[in-house]
């Protein structure tokens, strides 16, 4: 390691003491700069995560859909059966003839 500051810092024009020195600043400048982007990239992630965890879903995705247009239709179908039955067709009939009877 030392051979390879030695020519590193001939090469540079500088010596021996003096380029490890400049080599430990620029360690100590690189810890510095890169946690203060490990932080930002922590702090941004978390900011995602909460943001995510937080966000309700908007809406139904396509097979939601799906599903629920054939469950409304089967509700309907189930309703229109229900209501045009005899028994159900007697019981409004009444009811309206009852209603006509107090009204009038």
């Amino acid at each position: 390691m030392r051979k390879w500051i030695g020519k590193l810092g001939k090469a540079a024009g500088l010596t021996r003491q003096a380029f490890s020195a400049f080599l430990r600043a620029g360690a100590r400048l690189w810890r510095e700069t890169s946690g203060g982007l490990r932080s930002r990239a922590r702090s941004a992630a978390v900011q995602w995560t909460l943001i995510a965890r937080t966000r309700a879903e908007a809406g139904m995705s396509t097979a939601e859909y799906a599903v629920g247009t054939i469950a409304a239709c089967a509700f309907a179908g189930l309703l229109f059966k229900i209501v045009t039955s005899g028994e159900v067709r007697g019981m409004m009939t009444a009811l309206i003839q009852k209603a006509l009877k107090l009204a009038g």
